[in-house]
């Protein structure tokens, strides 16, 4: 979180949440009342105070402000790099992957120590080879360099209450 964040916090700790105004789409961007954050500084400043809370919300702390996400998907949005390395749509490596699941559209979706991401649709082409699955059924493995995840099937409806997280935060 920025440093200004953490002081308007400090001046200001009552400012109400704000509710249905951000979204992040499956291309990993962010959505201000359905339009996309064009400017770049406005979305790293985004990026960089995306947090989450105990109940599964995912958020922006804009200075004193929380803002709630909503999320086309998942909270993560990751992108492969040619070595195999997984970043998510605000700039980190995806540590620590764990395990792969493909839901009923094709998409797939990595659980690591961050939780939960999907891989970018552009990707998807690029990892189609590393995808193994025996008499092609489910369960399989997904090879990435460097490591192999167990791959699961998943239905896109049970991925919010499987990784925990909401997609639609709504006011108490």
């Amino acid at each position: 979180m920025d440093d200004a964040v953490r002081r308007a916090l400090a001046r200001w700790p009552d400012v109400p949440h704000c509710y249905g105004w951000l979204s992040l789409d499956c291309a990993g961007r962010w959505r201000l009342q359905n339009e996309i954050v064009r400017h770049r500084g406005f979305a790293d400043f985004i990026s960089r105070n995306y947090l989450n809370d105990d109940t599964g919300c995912w958020f922006f702390q804009n200075g004193p402000q929380r803002v709630y996400v909503r999320l086309e998907y998942t909270p993560w949005i990751l992108r492969s790099q040619p070595d195999g390395s997984l970043f998510t749509h605000t700039g980190h490596a995806f540590v620590a992957a764990q395990a792969a699941w493909l839901d009923e559209a094709g998409n797939l979706l990595i659980s690591g120590a961050s939780g939960v991401g999907l891989v970018h649709g552009h990707d998807l082409v690029g990892l189609a080879d590393a995808i193994v699955m025996p008499d092609g059924e489910l369960p399989g493995r997904l090879a990435l360099p460097g490591i192999t995840l167990d791959l699961h099937p998943i239905a896109a409806t049970d991925a919010p209450q499987r990784f925990g997280f909401q997609q639609n935060p709504l006011q108490d």
